[in-house]
């Protein structure tokens, strides 16, 4: 096979990466650009980590490959239940599978739901766990104890740190700011070692890091990073600030130039985010917007007009709620259809008028500061979400003015204008190729995340499976490489089983690292 290199940057969007290219903060990232090609990638119907990430990792939309949160929820009859998204859920074969069916070798660094691993003929080493579970959840298993003899080797630092981010990133306390963005710099700084100690120990085919503190710091630190947003006079905190961000993605782009030098001479890389990013000042709180609408309502404490148990979804009346969000992640609305006649819900003869009545008066909806649109555009999920998993997706998905998450909360005002800007998913991510057989210096039109995984295969000299949804980015490469290797069509996947969704573990160290994830996915402003 032929070398390939994937470097994943979560979140990251070219309008804050090419004013510090034009600054001069990142000249290996400017070096892949002048002599590759770069395109705006369009994300997933909505830009949100989980589908985004698997959908590269697959080749598949959320309808087919079952991810659309953190969250796995459904309603039973003993009330609803939650739980994180992990492996298990994913409903179709990974790239670093396929990649090692195919007999080729993988290193798999910091993608998220990729615990517990899959056997790979590589090596895996997911995201998104508490550090309690790190150690279980590599793959092989005597990994572990060999990362660990790595000077400087933290596991706190590659898990998800809860000490750092115990606020909620948009209105994160000024003094909190500068060593939670330290903490992401050295965090990098862990990846990468363990990268460049796999690169020179076990070389892979295809090898595969993802960096996510450029979305960390875009959260929280947008009105320093965006130059439409900081001010022309700043203070000596909002110098300071912007520097040490700045000192951020210099950091970040050595790192990348180290790890594209340590690969063969003939490697291609691919540089990806799975979203982009920009700044959202308003806040919908749709759960409230449905109640005053008389569809969704909560349980209650003392008998009628009595307290509320609490603002999240499990604490909603289910016999008598129509239509509820469940995560402030997803931007969606779930409606809920009568299964049985008296069992509450929407009945099934009435489903399609019922979610019309819903999308008008959505459309309808104005800021009352300036009387523009709050809702930009709202998506059915057939449309939005076509494939076999399309009933664990929302029935609606919001996509607002200014791409913000909505709140879940039971909160007023039902429209509310944050007093700072905060940074949020943008629909255009990022994507760079360097290498053999690449373009050079060329900016193609928008591609898509979903032909990332079908362009890797190809990069590796791969068929693509017949079952795919993704396809080669042919503009990518130089006609005299399309030429010379023509795309083809191979067996198609091999099928995966699904675990479904249970109640909370009863183990009490998975329930206690499971809750502090929960917590964190709070604190970003995924959760509520």
């Amino acid at each position: 096979m032929d070398p390939t290199l994937l470097i994943g940057l979560d979140g990251a969007t070219f309008s804050v990466l090419d004013p510090l290219i034009a600054e001069g903060h990142l000249p290996h990232l400017a070096r892949l650009i002048s002599g590759g090609v770069r395109a705006t990638l369009r994300t997933t119907p909505h830009p949100l980590t989980p589908p985004a990430w698997t959908t590269l990792m697959t080749g598949r939309g959320p309808g087919s490959h079952g991810i659309f949160d953190f969250l796995r929820s459904e309603l039973r009859s003993g009330g609803a239940y939650f739980t994180l998204n992990n492996f298990r859920d994913i409903r179709t074969e990974t790239i670093w599978t396929i990649v090692s069916r195919l007999g080729g070798r993988v290193i798999s660094l910091n993608f998220p739901l990729m615990a517990p691993p899959p056997a790979v003929n590589g090596v895996i080493v997911p995201g998104l766990l508490s550090f309690r579970h790190l150690r279980r959840n590599v793959f092989p298993l005597e990994l572990y104890d060999e990362l660990k003899t790595l000077d400087g080797f933290s596991s706190q630092a590659l898990s998800w740190d809860f000490e750092h981010e115990k606020k909620a990133l948009q209105l994160i306390p000024e003094e909190e700011l500068e060593p939670w963005v330290t903490f992401h710099i050295e965090r990098e700084k862990q990846w990468f070692s363990i990268l460049e100690h796999l690169m020179r120990t076990r070389p892979a085919d295809l090898t595969a890091v993802m960096f996510d503190g450029v979305d960390k710091l875009q959260h929280g630190c947008w009105r320093f990073l965006d130059p439409a947003w900081f001010p022309a006079q700043p203070n000596a905190f909002e110098r300071k600030m912007r520097d040490l961000c700045v000192r951020y993605f210099h950091e970040l782009d050595g790192f990348i130039g180290r790890i594209v030098a340590q690969a063969p001479a003939d490697a291609r890389v691919f540089l990806a985010s799975d979203h982009g990013f920009g700044p959202t000042t308003k806040v919908f709180r749709i759960n409230k917007w449905l109640e005053q609408l008389g569809l969704l309502h909560w349980q209650q404490e003392g008998g009628t007009g009595g307290p509320r148990t609490g603002a999240h979804y499990v604490a909603l009346d289910w016999q008598t709620t129509k239509a509820y969000a469940p995560s402030a992640a997803t931007n969606g609305i779930h409606i809920r259809v009568e299964q049985q006649p008296g069992d509450g819900g929407v009945p099934r003869a009435e489903y399609e008028s019922f979610r019309r009545q819903l999308i008008d008066p959505l459309l309808a909806l104005r800021d009352p500061a300036d009387g523009t649109p709050l809702v930009k555009e709202v998506l059915l999920r057939e449309e939005a979400f076509p494939g076999r998993e399309l009933g664990h997706g929302p029935d609606l998905t919001l996509v607002m003015c200014d791409h913000g998450f909505v709140s879940v909360l039971d909160a007023e005002p039902v429209i509310w204008t944050r007093p700072i800007v905060a940074g949020t998913h943008y629909p255009e991510g990022i994507l760079i190729a360097h290498g053999p057989g690449i373009r050079q210096g060329e900016t193609l039109p928008e591609q898509s995340i979903l032909d990332v995984a079908a362009t890797l295969l190809h990069s590796l000299g791969e068929t693509i499976p017949s079952d795919f949804e993704s396809r080669v980015m042919q503009e990518v490469f130089t006609p005299e490489f399309a030429a010379a290797r023509p795309v083809r069509t191979g067996a198609a996947t091999i099928s995966v089983g699904g675990a479904p969704v249970t109640a909370p573990s009863t183990d009490e160290e998975d329930a206690e690292a499971e809750e502090k994830i929960m917590e964190r996915l709070r604190q970003l402003g995924y959760v509520e």
